[in-house]
């Protein structure tokens, strides 16, 4: 594997990719995470996915070892599992290789073609889970501060999504630190939405949301 893609783009940004036995042994640090369908990565320089394909594949791995048995289930664990991952990149040709590497994985896994509901829903997440944007400056390429998309699989084939401000999540968990001034703050405080959407099937995912208004709050 050729861990950079130019010297110009090292030069300029940076980028150099993880190689992926070093990745695998990184993971394996917080292996009991990974394999939880429902715990939440945010990779702030995600590259084309050399952290969240293998997180996703072990996700997958737990979804088949749990729900493997029953197609509704799997099919949305899978779809679960998916919404926990994310990303952030500041180069747009990575972002589109890293959500085209994770489609790969999640439509081979559950042997899903491009018109297939499920697909298309799993596409509308990664364009919200993968952003476009500086995770150092906590804004997308259009200077807007970056959203987080919290996904929730309340059952019955129906999810919830909650938006959260990157930099306010960011600023209020360091608040809310054991030790701190406002350590006394509960979860409901520091951690509010600025957008709450109406539960949606896997359908209204695949419609891009469903033209569900969220609810904003201030």
């Amino acid at each position: 594997m050729n861990l950079i893609k130019s010297k110009k783009r090292v030069s300029d940004h940076g980028e150099v990719f993880t190689p992926p036995w070093l990745v695998e042994k990184m993971l394996d640090l917080v292996k009991g995470e990974t394999e939880r369908i429902d715990a939440r990565f945010l990779e702030p320089a995600c590259g084309s996915g050399n952290f969240l394909v293998p997180i996703l594949q072990r996700k997958l791995a737990a979804v088949e070892l749990k729900f493997g048995r029953s197609d509704f289930e799997k099919r949305h664990h899978a779809l679960l599992g998916l919404m926990c991952c994310y990303g952030i990149e500041l180069l747009n040709d990575n972002v589109a290789e890293c959500r085209a590497n994770m489609m790969e994985v999640f439509a081979e896994y559950l042997k899903l073609a491009e018109v297939d509901e499920l697909y298309r829903a799993a596409s509308f997440v990664l364009s919200l889970n993968l952003v476009h944007g500086d995770a150092m400056t906590m804004r997308d390429t259009h200077g807007a501060p970056i959203r987080v998309v919290e996904w929730g699989y309340l059952g019955r084939g129906k999810f919830q999504r909650r938006d959260f401000r990157l930099d306010v999540l960011t600023t209020m968990a360091s608040l809310g630190a054991e030790g701190s001034l406002f350590a006394e703050l509960g979860k409901h405080e520091i951690f509010k939405p600025i957008s709450v959407f109406p539960q949606m099937t896997v359908r209204d995912l695949a419609d891009g949301g469903g033209g569900n208004t969220p609810g904003e709050h201030t």
